[in-house]
């Protein structure tokens, strides 16, 4: 706990002395309720990594192109791609669009968020009401809610690469394409 402090006091520097832009504190932008800081970084780097990982979260709350244009590198990586996304940043574009068509409201909490070296990793929760379609299943309303985990590496102020893990046996079963 005495380690944590420092970093927490750090997060609170950076927090306090640096503008934030103003998506970074609409009701969109999903806050993280737990954040852990390494404080040997650069009060700039941390500032500049959250914000990129908050312009991603955001996207994945709202489903706004925009966000994942900013959040993302040009040449921007998925590390563990799902057959038949397309790598760079137009993968996730297909994503969150196939599975907002699914949870029309789909909403992201940002449980947890770690900021360390040039990495940044949040544990994150999903929920939403199967109301739309996914594939040839209409969905009945149900509750869907499931959680993962994203590592970002981040360059220049943007992430270049995404190692991400989500519960999809959860999500499968509650989108009725799995008997639970």
């Amino acid at each position: 706990m005495s380690r944590l402090k420092p970093c927490l006091a750090l997060l609170a520097t950076v927090i306090a002395t640096t503008a934030l832009p103003s998506w970074g504190a609409d009701a969109a932008t999903p806050q993280p309720g737990h954040v852990i800081v390494d404080g040997s970084l650069p009060a700039a780097q941390v500032a500049q990594q959250i914000a990129a990982a908050q312009r991603y979260y955001r996207f994945w709350n709202t489903g706004d192109a925009a966000d994942a244009a900013a959040a993302l590198a040009p040449d921007f990586f998925d590390a563990n791609l799902p057959a038949g996304r397309p790598q760079g940043p137009t993968g996730p574009l297909q994503a969150s669009a196939g599975f907002r068509r699914a949870v029309p409201d789909l909403k992201l909490e940002v449980e947890e968020m770690i900021v360390a070296g040039d990495h940044v990793i949040g544990r994150l929760h999903f929920s939403g009401h199967f109301s739309g379609r996914f594939g040839q299943r209409q969905g009945d309303g149900r509750a869907i809610d499931f959680r993962a985990v994203d590592i970002y590496t981040l360059r220049d102020g943007r992430i270049a690469r995404n190692w991400h893990l989500e519960d999809n046996l959860t999500l499968l079963r509650q989108l009725g394409e799995v008997a639970p």
